[in-house]
């Protein structure tokens, strides 16, 4: 057992989560959302900074919009993010999902042409399957 509680809430992997706003009226359903889904969009980072930092995003501008679209996506919903703001944050995403949508829209159509290399397959399988997700948990929470 460890004497010191700082060095335990450093442990604490809950500790990422972000704070959530006393003055927000989201309900704890949505904070639980809000965290399920930004887990989701780690694998759209990824995906995003795989395309973004590819020889092959440099020479082809239809797939450098396939990465600045996840990343609008994902900007747009980090200030509710860090603020605890979960039904702002839900808000945002319903309405960006369609940007979200067209990204992995023209990501899956493209992939083929710019690369049949295994890491690109299994970036638009990764992205397919975080954005159905993503998808899945806004719509049942409507």
């Amino acid at each position: 057992m460890n004497d010191n509680p700082q060095e335990d809430q450093n442990n604490d992997p809950k500790s990422d989560a972000p704070e959530v706003n006393e003055g927000c009226i989201s309900s704890p359903s949505q904070v639980a959302l809000m965290l399920e889904i930004d887990s989701w969009i780690s694998h759209v980072w990824m995906v995003r900074t795989f395309l973004k930092h590819s020889d092959e995003a440099t020479d082809d501008e239809e797939l450098a919009e396939v990465h600045r679209g996840l990343y609008d996506f994902m900007l747009a919903l980090g200030p509710s993010l860090d603020s605890g703001n979960a039904e702002r944050y839900l808000k945002i995403a319903r309405k960006k999902m369609s940007k979200l949508r067209a990204a992995l829209a023209a990501f899956v159509e493209l992939q083929p042409e710019v690369s049949g290399h295994m890491n690109f397959k299994m970036a638009a399988k990764s992205l397919s399957l975080a954005v159905k997700q993503i998808d899945r948990l806004l719509s049942e929470a409507s």
